[in-house]
C-alpha cells in the first residue's frame, strides 16, 4: 500500500506536487520564447519543493505550534495560487484558434491575438508577484530547513501507515457499528428503557401513550440503543416508523416519511399542500391505531414542538422514542407527553474490553498478557465511549503488537485537541487516528466533509469525485479507480465512514458518523479546504479564498451566496444540496474543476440553466453533475471543456446531447439515461471508460458502428428494444473488439444475442447482467468467459446441460439464474460435484412457479456462502414437501435468503427453518418480500 502515500493534491501540502510538476513543464522547449516566466520558474522550483517536503512532515504533527500553523496555511494558499496563475498561463498559449479567412475575420483574429497577449502578460506579472511572495515566505521561515531534524529529537511520532495494509475491507470492521455495537453493553440499557416504555411507572396508565427521550452525547449509542428496543418491540404495534431527524431538517420531509411508513404508502404519494395539513392527515390516520415510532437525533426543541402535533394522544398503548444530544430537547420531549429522560451510560471496564478485544483479536476475553497493562491504559483513556474505543481499535488493528507501540499511541492520546470530559476526550481519539492517516487518507476523508448530515454517499461516485480533486496519479500496476478502491476500503477498516447495507444486501454505499463528521468539518475550516454555507452553527470566514464550496439548506430553505460576500473566483469546487437560492452564474468561478448539482438525493432544484450558461468558459472543469436536476438542453459549448472527465445527466429533462460532446477528448464517465440521443462521432471519445445507458433504437447506425471504436470502454449498459431488434446484425458494432470491457449490461436483449460458439464479447469480461433478455438456453459462447465472475441471465427452457455451461465458467462467483422449464413439473435439475462452480460464493435462483426444481447434491458447490432463493408463492402450500431442496449439502453455507413474491408461505418458512437448524454450519435464514437486484 505504498501507492497510498503518492497524493498529489492534499489537504497537507496544497497543490504544490502539481504546481512542482507543471512547473517542470514551462521549462520545457515549448515555452522557451517566455524568458521572463522561465527565470521565474527557476528560482521558484527548488524553493516550493523543499517547501513541499517539510509540509510532508509538518502534516504528521500533532499540535505545531501557532507560528507553524500560519505558515503552513500560507504555502498552502499560495499554492492553489499559484496553480491557478500557471493554469491560465499555460491555457493561453495552447489555444489555438483557426486561421481566419477573409479582411474583417483577419482583423478580428489579430485583435484577438493582441487581447491574449495582453492576458499572458498580466498573467506573467502575476506569477512574477507570486513568486515574491513564495521568498518573502521562505525567508521569514528560515528556520524550517533544520526544523525537522530537530523535531525528530524531540518527538518520536506515531507511525504513519503499516506496509502490511493490502487494501481490502476487513470483515471484521462490518460488524462493528452493525453487530458489536449494538450488542456489547446493550442489554440492561435496552431491558431499562423497555421497562419504562412497557411498565406503569406512576405517571398513568399503560394503555396512554408514553414517550421515553434518550439523551447522551454523540457517539454513545444512543440510536444504537433505540434501534435495539424498536426491533424487540415494533412487532407488538400496527404503525411503525423508524427516522433521523439531524441537524438542519426539512420538516415537510421529515413528516412525509412519517406518513409514508405508518400507512405504508410509497413516499411519493404523502406529498401534500402545507406542513400542517401533512400532520393532520398523519393524526387523523392514526387516531384509532397503536403505533411505535422512533425520532431519532433531534436538535431543537422547534424541531419537536412541530412534530409532536402528528401524534393523537389516545389510550391505545402506543409508544414514542426520541433520542438527542442536548438535555434541554430531551426534557422538552418527555413533558410533552407521559414521558421520561433515559440518560445513556458509558461501557464499564468490561464491556469496554469485550468491544475492544473483539475489534482486535476476533474474540471478548483472549488478550496477550503483555498488552494486558497497556490495553487498560488505553481504555480508561477512552472513558467508556464506544465511538472512542472502535476508533483506537481500528488504529491499533493495523500496527504490529508490541508494546513499545501500543505505549507510543497510548502516550499520543490528548495531544491532538485540548477538549475535557466526555465528548471532548473522543475528539481526542478521533484526531489521533486523523494523524495517524497518511497524506493521501487525510485528504480523501476531509473531501467527506462536503457533505450534510446522515447522507448516503455512493461509493463509486465518491470514488469519481476523489479522482476529478487530483487526489491520485496511475501508480505502477494499480489504475486511479483501484487507488479509490483500496482509499474506501482503509477508511472503512479503521472505522472512519460507516458502510450502508441496502436493500439488496449490498454494500455499496457509506455514510460518515455524526461525530467524526464534526471532526472532519473542524479541520476542513482550521485548514480551509472546505467551506460551508447554510450549514447551523458553522461560520463562514468570508476573509478567506474559498476552494471548495458546499451549499446546503438553512433552515429557511434557501442560501443566498451573495449576500455572503465570499470570495469565490478561486473556488475549485461547487456543491450545492437542494436549492441555492440567488447565486452568481458558473462563469463567474473561472477556476472550478468539480460542479455538482445533483448532490447526493438532493439536487439543485432551481434555474439550472441560468447558472450552467457560457460553462464553455470553465476551461479547468472535470467534473460536471447534473444528475436530477430540470435541465432539459445542455449548452452547445459543453464542447470546449476539453478537459472534462465526468458527466453525469440521469434523471433530467435532456433528451439529446449537443453534436459538440464528442470533442471531449479526456471524458472517462458518460452517465445517462436510455431516452437520450447521441451525435454521431462518438468514436473519437478515445478515453471513455464507463458508458451508461445506451438505447440502441435511438441511435444512427454510424454511432452503432463507431462504439466499436472505444478501446477503452470498461462498463457498457445497452438497451436493445424491440424497434433496434428489428435492425440486421451487422448494424451493430463488434463488441469483441472491446479487449477492456469489464462490464457488459443488456436490457432487453433476448432477441439480440447470438446462440452460436461465436463469442460476442471479448474473454476480458468479468461481469455479464441481462434484464429482460430471457435465452432458450445458456449460449455455448459463454465458455469462452473464462474471466466471467459475475453473471445474471434468464433460461426460458433450462436444462441439465445449461447447467453444466455455467458450471464450467472457471472464474464465476456470483450467479443470479431464474429458471424456467418446458417439460413436466416433475423435471428435476441437480447441481453435483461434476457440474462445477468450484469458487462461487453467491447463487441467487429463481425458482419456477411450480416449485423449486433444482437439488444440491453432496460435493455440489463447495465455496457457497450465501444462497438466495426468490419463490412465487403461488403453489408454495401444495408443494410443502418439495422444500428439501439438498442445503444440507452445501459446506460453507452461512447465509440463506428466503425472498417470497406473494401469497403464503408458512409452510417454506417452516421447511426452510428446519432445514437451518440441521446444518452443521447453523447458518443464518432470513426471509423477506421480493426486491428486484438490478442495480443503475
Amino acid at each position: 500500500m505504498a501507492a497510498m502515500e503518492a497524493a498529489l493534491v492534499s489537504v497537507a501540502t496544497g497543490v504544490l506536487k502539481p504546481v512542482l510538476g507543471k512547473l517542470g513543464a514551462l521549462l520545457s522547449e515549448k515555452y522557451n520564447r517566455f524568458k521572463r516566466v522561465r527565470k521565474d520558474i527557476k528560482s521558484l522550483t527548488d524553493e516550493l519543493a523543499a517547501m513541499d517536503a517539510f509540509l510532508m512532515k509538518m502534516s504528521e504533527e500533532e499540535d505545531p505550534d501557532v507560528q507553524d500553523k500560519v505558515w503552513m496555511n500560507e504555502v498552502r494558499e499560495l499554492s492553489y495560487d499559484m496553480e491557478d496563475c500557471i493554469d491560465d498561463f499555460m491555457q493561453s498559449v495552447d489555444d489555438k484558434d483557426p486561421e481566419p479567412e477573409g479582411f474583417i475575420e483577419k482583423i478580428k483574429h489579430s485583435l484577438g491575438k493582441l487581447g491574449k497577449m495582453k492576458a499572458r502578460r498580466r498573467i506573467a506579472n502575476e506569477i512574477h508577484d507570486l513568486k515574491k511572495q513564495i521568498t518573502e515566505v521562505g525567508e521569514k521561515n528560515a528556520r524550517y530547513k533544520t526544523e525537522v531534524g530537530k523535531r525528530n529529537a524531540r518527538h518520536k511520532t506515531v507511525e504513519a501507515f503499516s506496509e502490511t495494509i493490502d487494501g481490502t475491507i476487513d470483515t471484521r470492521a462490518l460488524v462493528i457499528f452493525d453487530d458489536v455495537s449494538k450488542i456489547v453493553g446493550m442489554d440492561e440499557s435496552k431491558t431499562e428503557v423497555i421497562n419504562l416504555l412497557t411498565e406503569e411507572y406512576g405517571r398513568g396508565s399503560s394503555r396512554q401513550l408514553k414517550v421515553v427521550s434518550i439523551f447522551g452525547p454523540g457517539g454513545m449509542g444512543k440510536t444504537t440503543l433505540a434501534n435495539q428496543v424498536y426491533q424487540e418491540l415494533r412487532r407488538g404495534f400496527v404503525c411503525q416508523a423508524f427516522l433521523s431527524v439531524s441537524r438542519s431538517p426539512s420538516i415537510m420531509n421529515i413528516l412525509r416519511t412519517i406518513f409514508s411508513k405508518v400507512s405504508n404508502r410509497p413516499y411519493a404519494g404523502t406529498e401534500e399542500g402545507s406542513v400542517q395539513q401533512l400532520a393532520i392527515n398523519i393524526y387523523e390516520f392514526l387516531q384509532d391505531k397503536r403505533y411505535f415510532i422512533v425520532v431519532d437525533d433531534i436538535w431543537d426543541m422547534d424541531t419537536w414542538d412541530v412534530i409532536k402535533c402528528a401524534f393523537p394522544m389516545t389510550r391505545m398503548g402506543s409508544r414514542i422514542i426520541t433520542t438527542t444530544r442536548i438535555n434541554s430537547v430531551a426534557e422538552a420531549c418527555s413533558s410533552s407527553f407521559n414521558g421520561h429522560v433515559y440518560g445513556i451510560r458509558p461501557l464499564d471496564i468490561v464491556y469496554s474490553r469485550q468491544l475492544f478485544y473483539r475489534r482486535l483479536f476476533n474474540s471478548e476475553e483472549h488478550c496477550p498478557s503483555h498488552l494486558q497493562e497497556v490495553s487498560n491504559q488505553i481504555l480508561q483513556k477512552c472513558g467508556g465511549l464506544p465511538l472512542a474505543i472502535i476508533a483506537i481499535s481500528g488504529l491499533l488493528a493495523s500496527k504490529q503488537k508490541t508494546t513499545e507501540i501500543w505505549n507510543e499511541v497510548k502516550d499520543s492520546i490528548g495531544r491532538a485537541l485540548e477538549r475535557n470530559r466526555s465528548v471532548e476526550n473522543m475528539m481526542k481519539i478521533l484526531s489521533l487516528s486523523y494523524f495517524d492517516l497518511p497524506s493521501l487518507l487525510k485528504t480523501c476523508l476531509l473531501c467527506l466533509g462536503i457533505f450534510p448530515e446522515d447522507t448516503v454517499i455512493e461509493k463509486k461516485c465518491l470514488i469519481r469525485r476523489w479522482i476529478a480533486e487530483g487526489l491520485f496519479h496511475k501508480e505502477g500496476r494499480y489504475t486511479v479507480h483501484e487507488l479509490g478502491e483500496m482509499c474506501f476500503n482503509e477508511l472503512v477498516n479503521r472505522n472512519l465512514i460507516q458502510l450502508v447495507i441496502d436493500e439488496h444486501h449490498k454494500l455499496n454505499t457509506c455514510r460518515v458518523h455524526d461525530t467524526i463528521l464534526d471532526f472532519i468539518i473542524s479541520k476542513s475550516i482550521e485548514d480551509n479546504f472546505v467551506t460551508l454555507v447554510g450549514v447551523p452553527f458553522v461560520p463562514v470566514n468570508v476573509k478567506r479564498k474559498v476552494r471548495r464550496l458546499s451549499i446546503q439548506l438553512d433552515t429557511q430553505g434557501n442560501c443566498i451566496v451573495q449576500k455572503r460576500r465570499l470570495v469565490l473566483s478561486h473556488a475549485r469546487s461547487l456543491n450545492i444540496f437542494g436549492n441555492s437560492g440567488e447565486m452568481s452564474r458558473l462563469d463567474e468561478f473561472r477556476h472550478l474543476r468539480i460542479v455538482d448539482f445533483g448532490c447526493w438525493g438532493s439536487p439543485y432544484n432551481g434555474n439550472i440553466e441560468h447558472h450552467i450558461k457560457n460553462i464553455g468558459r470553465l476551461l479547468h472543469l472535470r467534473y460536471l453533475n447534473l444528475r436530477g436536476t430540470r435541465i432539459s438542453e445542455l449548452p452547445g459549448d459543453i464542447g470546449c471543456l476539453r478537459g472534462l472527465e465526468m458527466l453525469d445527466i440521469r434523471g433530467t429533462f435532456v433528451w439529446e446531447l449537443p453534436a459538440s460532446i464528442v470533442n471531449l477528448g479526456k471524458l472517462v464517465h458518460l452517465l445517462t439515461d436510455c431516452k437520450v440521443t447521441f451525435p454521431d462521432g462518438i468514436g473519437k471519445l478515445q478515453a471513455l471508460e464507463v458508458l451508461k445507458w445506451v438505447d440502441f433504437s435511438l441511435q444512427s447506425l454510424d454511432y452503432m458502428q463507431q462504439l466499436g471504436q472505444l478501446r477503452n470502454l470498461r462498463r457498457l449498459f445497452i438497451d436493445v428494444n424491440e424497434r433496434a431488434r428489428r435492425l440486421p446484425v451487422s448494424s451493430f458494432c463488434d463488441f469483441s473488439l472491446l479487449e477492456k470491457l469489464g462490464y457488459l449490461k443488456i436490457k432487453n436483449g433476448n432477441t439480440f444475442l447470438p446462440l452460436g460458439t461465436a463469442c460476442p464479447v471479448a474473454p476480458s469480461l468479468q461481469k455479464l447482467v441481462l434484464i429482460d433478455s430471457p435465452v432458450l438456453h445458456v449460449p455455448d459462447w459463454m465458455r469462452a468467459l473464462v474471466n466471467l465472475q459475475e453473471l445474471r441471465i434468464e433460461v426460458k427452457g433450462i436444462t441439465q446441460s445449461d447447467l453444466c455451461i455455467l458450471g464450467s465458467l472457471p472464474a464465476l462467483l456470483k450467479l443470479e439464474l431464474e429458471g424456467r422449464y418446458h417439460d413436466s413439473k416433475d423435471r428435476m435439475l441437480t447441481v453435483s460435484a461434476e457440474a462445477g462452480f468450484p469458487y462461487l460464493t453467491k447463487f441467487r435462483y429463481y425458482a419456477d412457479q411450480e416449485g423449486i426444481n433444482l437439488k444440491f447434491a453432496a460435493g455440489s458447490m463447495p465455496n457457497l456462502e450465501m444462497l438466495v432463493i426468490v419463490l412465487r408463492a403461488c403453489r408454495t402450500e401444495a408443494l410443502a414437501d418439495c422444500f428439501d431442496f439438498g442445503i444440507k449439502n452445501l459446506p460453507r453455507l452461512v447465509t440463506v435468503d428466503c425472498t417470497v413474491e406473494q401469497g403464503d408461505c408458512s409452510s417454506f418458512k417452516a421447511a426452510m427453518k428446519s432445514a437451518g437448524s440441521t446444518h452443521p454450519n447453523r447458518p443464518t435464514v432470513l426471509f423477506s418480500q421480493h426486491i428486484d437486484e438490478d442495480e443503475d
